[in-house]
């Protein structure tokens, strides 16, 4: 039997990404996840299908180990520090685990001679577009990251390119836009404004919300990347969009209506208590091409943003109550 390793498993894509293939494939899936404090065991489905190993990227002989012991002929690397605005306070982690973490595994993907290593990757590495744009991110688009996370995920995208050039290693990259659905972080937009209407707590919001972002559900992007798995398809780049561009200050809307809650609970004063308006590294507005990929599989993103918003705020909202 083939194994499929899948790194950041615990977190939130890439628990919802094994929880997908499960069904659709009878290779066994190894876990691999560092579990740190955006990652829950808890969300990885417990069957012998599955199977979890403790892992941090970062030891490059603790890789080695777990890869000469499984010996996985395909990897889907979604492990990744991931946010913003702790990229901005502390640049490191984000190094170590998105650019050493990614060349650890790529070597030792090269050492069992790996079919495919599938790079997750964010549309941020292409930087930011102008709100009047019409030209959204495409393949072809400037890499032109603002950020210290969005210049690691981009770093690591050149050095999966230059393993395939110089080793020969078998890639793929996927950079998609910005991701909802259940089991998300406290940290990202969708659960922070929940949480916080729940206490009757004020969101702040970055620039008054005005930045614009492309939504994708998180199943929609796992079906994309199977998409590409199915269609055998290898040492290329594809764009994963939900063509679902919105404000954030429209976001944090729905989920207060949604709630019940009054719109009063978001603050448009430009500043909060741990970053100001001036945040560093703030992009206006991502809108992601996809038809590269819709050209080549078919896929397309199916969710309906309000219906499956309502979903997401409601599964948020029952363990809240709990």
């Amino acid at each position: 039997m083939n194994n499929i390793c899948v790194t950041g498993g615990a977190g939130f894509i890439g628990s919802h990404f094994i929880e997908f293939i499960q069904e659709l494939t009878d290779s066994k899936i190894i876990v691999l996840d560092s579990l740190t404090y955006a990652a829950d065991l808890n969300n990885i489905t417990q069957n012998s299908q599955v199977e979890f190993t403790w892992c941090d990227i970062v030891n490059e002989k603790h890789v080695n180990y777990i890869f000469n012991k499984y010996k996985p002929t395909k990897v889907f690397h979604f492990a990744a520090e991931s946010h913003v605005d702790n990229s901005i306070k502390n640049y490191r982690p984000f190094l170590e685990s998105n650019v050493i973490g990614t060349i650890n595994l790529m070597n030792a993907s090269l050492s069992v001679n790996i079919e495919k290593f599938h790079f997750i990757s964010t549309d941020e590495v292409y930087g930011s577009l102008e709100y009047d744009d019409t030209q959204l991110f495409s393949e072809e688009s400037q890499i032109d990251p603002t950020n210290p996370y969005s210049a690691s995920k981009a770093a690591a995208e050149h050095y999966v390119k230059t393993w395939n050039n110089t080793y020969d290693l078998p890639y793929l990259i996927t950079s998609c836009s910005n991701n909802y659905g259940i089991r998300q972080h406290k940290e990202k937009l969708i659960p922070k404004v929940i949480i916080n209407a729940s206490n009757n707590k004020k969101t702040f919001m970055y620039g008054g919300g005005e930045q614009i972002r492309d939504w994708l559900h998180v199943v929609d992007h796992c079906r994309a990347i199977w998409s590409l798995e199915k269609n055998n398809i290898i040492n290329d780049k594809f764009n994963i969009g939900g063509a679902c561009e919105l404000k954030n200050i429209e976001v944090t809307k729905k989920v207060l209506d949604i709630m019940g809650k009054s719109h009063n609970l978001v603050d448009v004063c430009f500043e909060d208590n741990l970053v100001s308006y001036c945040r560093p590294g703030l992009d206006s507005r991502y809108g992601t091409d996809f038809s590269k990929l819709n050209n080549k599989t078919g896929w397309k993103p199916v969710a309906i943003f309000d219906h499956e918003l309502e979903l997401t705020v409601r599964w948020y909202c029952d363990r809240l109550l709990k």
